[in-house]
Order: C-alpha cells, then structure tokens, then sequence
C-alpha cells in the first residue's frame, strides 16, 4: 500500500457489525453503541432509525473536532468548549444511464469556534483537514466542504 496512507502502527482498532442492512441493527462490541436502523422516507423507507449517512455525520465532526484540538494544542491554542461542528453527509446516485454505476455520499462540515477570530479558524481548519483521518481517508473520493461558520 501507499507508506502515506497506511498508519505506521495500529494503536486502537474499533469493532461494530451491523444486520439486516439499511433496515437492521448496527452495535459495537461493546455494547455501547446500539441502533436500530431505518432506511430515510427520502429514500423510501419508513425512517424512524438511524442510517449510515447519520453515523457517518457525526463519525467525521467527532474526529474532526478531536484533530482541531490535536492541532490547536500543538499551536498552543486553546479551543472553547462549546466548539461544535456540524456534520452533513448527502448520498446520491453516479453514473450516466438509466441505471446508477454506484453510489457516493459528499459532506459539509460546518464549524462554530465562539469567540476565535475567523481567519485563524480558518487556518485551523485547513491544518486539521491534513491530520484527520476522516480527511485523509476520503480524500480525492468525495466531495468535503469545510465551512466556518
């Protein structure tokens, strides 16, 4: 593989499985995650569970969030506790024809530092989309906007 991309050593590996698709139940091993998943009314499901694209969402913010604080602490700057991020995640068909070729998702994350000069968010931002894995897992293969809002 790619030296880049590959991790040079594995110091935690999380385990989750899901059933029954898109209407199933996903659970980590630990029991601590626990949902019951729903295709989207959108989607033409009956909705009322959790769906990938909302795990996903709030996957990416989490990891987002806690590489802005590994990149502020390295910068020595300190992030306020109510920094949030919001994370959408969009799915859709590709592919020309009459059938789709495969499917894609494309995120925005929006995020709200209070009281840090936008600029430097900005600059923040930037540097923490080179350390996130998220960022750096999906690069090249989807559509991420970073927004500071």
């Amino acid at each position: 593989g790619n030296t880049m991309t590959k991790p040079a050593k594995i110091v935690y590996t999380a385990h989750a499985s899901a059933t029954g698709g898109r209407d199933g139940q996903a659970s980590s091993d630990d029991g601590l995650l626990n949902v019951k998943l729903s295709t989207p009314k959108e989607m033409g499901g009956a909705g009322g569970g959790v769906n990938p694209e909302q795990l996903f969402a709030a996957g990416y913010s989490a990891c987002f969030l806690g590489a802005m604080k590994f990149v502020s602490g390295l910068e020595k700057v300190s992030l306020p506790a109510d920094t949030k991020i919001e994370g959408a995640v969009g799915i859709g068909p590709f592919g020309a024809g009459e059938t789709p070729e495969g499917f894609n998702i494309a995120v925005e994350l929006k995020i709200s530092v209070p009281g840090m000069d936008k600029a430097a968010v900005q600059a923040l931002v930037e540097k923490t989309h080179k350390v996130c894995p998220y960022s750096n897992a999906t690069r090249g293969n989807i559509d991420v906007t970073l927004t500071v809002v």
